[in-house]
């Protein structure tokens, strides 16, 4: 008798088909096998296992009382197997389930559909549902729970996301082309402050301040906010002269229009463009986002180095 551990999953479907058909004509035809070699396999099974686990007559065939038994254990291993293979598979494929995606407008540029092509890649098992969120939601959904990642604008005042930085985004000053300072290369943060200035009607006080140049203005110099709910409306407000804008360098080369000029603001920082989550709820579908993000992040510097060394004026 050989060792038990020398069945394997083939000879085991071949016996639970003929113990099931209860006919060897039949078991055969279900498992693509001529009826000889099947008569032969389960004699090897017999032999392997050391009892003789099928009665056969040529009017019938049922099962002995060690094929009873040995029939519940070889269901049950094929079922296990079977289930091993498919965890092996997932497991493989990687996490699956739906990871809910926001941006704001813009999301992360050029390096957007690298990220997500190579996520797809990884985790073809996981569906995105991407969503972009007005001017006014900087968090990109983050904060109302509404997404689960999201590709957004800092600074953030708003507890519990984090983020890291993807790159930093050159910021520019739009003004009208009828406007005082339109046809100068470039400004200073200081000449900006006398003018009215758009704003998204943000809650987050510490992004509504960067794109407000609040750090260099004073009492006498104080923010005249213009409501704005889109960055086609900003533009086509600007245009009008009814205020100016401070925003990305990246509305100048993908949204050009006519009457608004852009200008370089020589001490302003550049505006840095990240991933953020919840802090408490890295899930690790999150996880995973993250490090594909990272990963094409780090792989594209020269794409990096682009995007963050744009020219700044018209």
């Amino acid at each position: 008798m050989l060792s038990p551990i020398e069945i394997n999953t083939r000879k085991l479907g071949y016996f639970v088909a003929v113990a099931e058909e209860l006919h060897f004509g039949k078991a055969a035809e279900r498992v693509h096998l001529a009826q000889q070699a099947l008569s032969r396999q389960i004699k090897e099974l017999e032999s392997l296992v050391g009892a003789k686990l099928l009665d056969r007559t040529t009017r019938k065939v049922t099962l002995t009382p060690a094929g009873e038994a040995f029939l519940e254990g070889a269901r049950t291993a094929l079922t296990v197997l079977d289930e091993a293979a498919s965890a092996a598979r997932r497991a493989a494929r990687g996490p699956a389930g739906t990871l809910r995606l926001g941006y704001v407008p813009g999301a992360a540029l050029e390096l957007t559909p690298l990220i997500l092509a190579e996520f797809a890649e990884r985790h073809p098992a996981v569906v995105v549902e991407m969503q972009e969120f007005p001017v006014h939601d900087s968090s990109a959904g983050l904060a109302s729970g509404a997404t689960d990642v999201a590709f957004v604008r800092l600074p953030k005042g708003i507890p519990n996301i984090e983020t890291e930085v993807l790159f930093v985004d050159p910021v520019v000053a739009m003004v009208s082309s009828s406007h005082h300072l339109a046809g100068r290369g470039s400004v200073c943060a200081r000449d900006l402050v006398d003018d009215p200035i758009t704003n998204g009607d943000t809650v987050d006080e510490a992004y509504r301040a960067f794109w407000c140049l609040e750090a260099v203005r004073d009492e006498s110099t104080k923010a005249r906010l213009v409501p704005i709910s889109s960055i086609t409306e900003e533009a086509q407000l600007v245009a009008t002269g009814a205020a100016i804008a401070v925003t990305s360098v990246v509305a100048m080369h993908y949204m050009p229009l006519p009457g608004v000029q852009f200008l370089g603001i020589n001490d302003w920082p550049g505006s840095a463009v990240a991933v953020g989550w919840h802090r408490d709820e890295r899930s690790p579908l999150v996880a995973q986002f993250l490090e594909v993000a990272f990963a094409v992040r780090d792989r594209e510097s020269q794409l990096v180095h682009t995007i963050e060394n744009r020219p700044t004026t018209t």
